[in-house]
């Protein structure tokens, strides 16, 4: 995938971002179509989930079922809480595609329907759920995926006009969780510096640990949101090597760890 068109536009308004205090979005995460049509580069632009697995393919199969939390039955009653589990929704979207397990489909676009209704997006979320069935009985693996990438997307502009931006970089962090937990797994089992590269992103986890301090005080101060950050924060450093240093097993499996916690904490709604 080459960002070589957009870099200029995207150099002008990550600069604009820092002066504002805002933390720029890895390059390679912006979903650069939708971007330049909808929203432009700003505070309200989350990475692309779709993009977050582009960059982890070369690790599939990825280990969905052994990863795979459970979401609570009972539909959670802070908003911010409802955009991390559709950041799960949408990542076990991605992952049946990479997995190629398509029958998964049918549950993850019901969820995804009742989750986007409470939300506020419900309009929105319905409309891409039943073009999800419809691709996965065709089982056509390119457009599910432009699908669930287009779902986070038409929901991101919803939250935007709702004046609830904020859950945006929630719904990104919670689908990135979610990829990470699985790819860390994956490369503990099969461990090589090269696939271990893949789990290296300091920027990443840096962006987040940002991300995670400016949301509105109200969701920032909450006791799971704040431990995210610190999760996010520890893995940033974990993830930072020097110049001349590789990957090593030890450190994938900190990454495992932390990712594995991560999870559990983004779930646990602050109880």
């Amino acid at each position: 995938m080459s960002f070589s068109l957009f870099l200029p536009t995207i150099s002008v308004a990550q600069e604009e971002g820092e002066n504002n205090g805002a933390k720029p979005i890895p390059a390679d995460l912006i979903d650069d179509p939708h971007v330049r049509e909808e929203l432009g580069i700003n505070e309200f632009t989350a990475p692309s989930i779709k993009l977050i697995f582009e960059d982890l393919s070369q690790l599939t199969p990825l280990p969905a079922k052994e990863t795979r939390p459970k979401l609570p039955e009972k539909m959670p009653l802070d908003r911010s809480d409802l955009a991390i589990e559709i950041g799960f929704l949408i990542a076990e979207g991605f992952l049946a595609v990479e997995n190629n397990t398509l029958d998964d489909i049918e549950g993850i676009a019901k969820d995804l329907s009742r989750y986007g209704k409470a939300l506020g997006a419900g309009e929105r979320v319905n409309r891409h759920a039943a073009r999800l069935l419809d691709h996965a009985k065709k089982r056509e693996s390119e457009k599910l995926k432009e699908e669930l990438a287009a779902t986070q997307k038409d929901v991101e502009i919803e939250l935007v006009q709702l004046r609830d931006a904020d859950l945006a970089h929630l719904i990104s962090l919670g689908g990135w969780i979610r990829a990470l937990s699985c790819a860390a797994l994956a490369v503990d089992r099969d461990f090589t510096e090269e696939r271990a590269n893949q789990v290296f992103r300091e920027d990443v986890a840096d962006y987040y640990e940002v991300i995670l301090g400016q949301l509105d005080p109200r969701v920032s101060k909450r006791k799971h949101i704040q431990e995210l950050r610190k999760l996010c924060s520890g893995l940033k450093t974990t993830m930072t090597l020097a110049a001349d240093q590789e990957p090593t097993e030890a450190k994938v499996k900190e990454i495992k760890e932390k990712s594995a916690l991560m999870s559990k904490v983004a779930l646990s709604r602050g109880e």
